[in-house]
C-alpha cells in the first residue's frame, strides 16, 4: 500500500509526464503555499485563488527572498497564470478540490513578478537597511 507521500509524488510524476511546463518542485511548493495560506487566512479548508496567490507571494519572499525570480524561472513559472495551471492540474488529478466560486481567471495577471519579487523586495530591503546601525 502506498503512503500519502508516495501517492502524491506518483501523481505529480504523472502530471509532469503529460505537462512538461513545470518542475515537480513547483507542485510541492503550491501544496506548501496552500497550507501556509490556510494558516495565514485562518481557514481550515477551502481558500480562494486570490488568497492562495497572496500566500504564494508571501511564502516565496520568506523562503527565497532575492532568489525568488531565479527559483520561479527554474520551476518554469513566468506569471501568476502558471500557478493557476498548476492548481488546475492538481484539481484534475483529484489532489485538490474546487468549488463553484473557483475560476481559473482569478490566477490571470494577478501581479507582476518583476514588480513584486524584484522592485518591491529591493525597496523593502533599502527601507530596512536605513534603520540598521553599522
Amino acid at each position: 500500500m502506498q503512503t500519502m507521500d508516495e501517492e502524491f509524488y506518483s501523481i505529480i510524476d504523472n502530471i509532469c509526464t503529460y505537462d512538461v511546463r513545470y518542475y515537480p518542485e513547483a507542485y510541492e511548493f503550491v501544496m506548501e503555499a496552500l497550507a501556509f495560506s490556510q494558516k495565514k487566512f485562518k481557514k481550515s479548508k477551502h481558500i480562494s485563488g486570490e488568497e492562495l496567490l497572496a500566500g504564494i507571494k508571501a511564502l516565496l519572499l520568506k523562503k527565497y527572498g532575492p532568489m525568488t525570480l531565479t527559483v520561479l524561472k527554474h520551476w518554469g513559472i513566468k506569471a501568476t497564470d502558471d500557478f493557476g495551471n498548476i492548481v488546475y492540474n492538481l484539481v484534475e488529478n483529484k489532489v485538490l478540490a474546487k468549488d463553484d466560486h473557483d475560476q481559473y481567471e482569478s490566477f490571470k495577471n494577478a501581479y507582476d513578478f518583476d514588480e513584486v519579487f524584484n522592485k518591491a523586495y529591493r525597496k523593502e530591503l533599502a527601507k530596512r537597511l536605513k534603520t540598521m546601525r553599522f
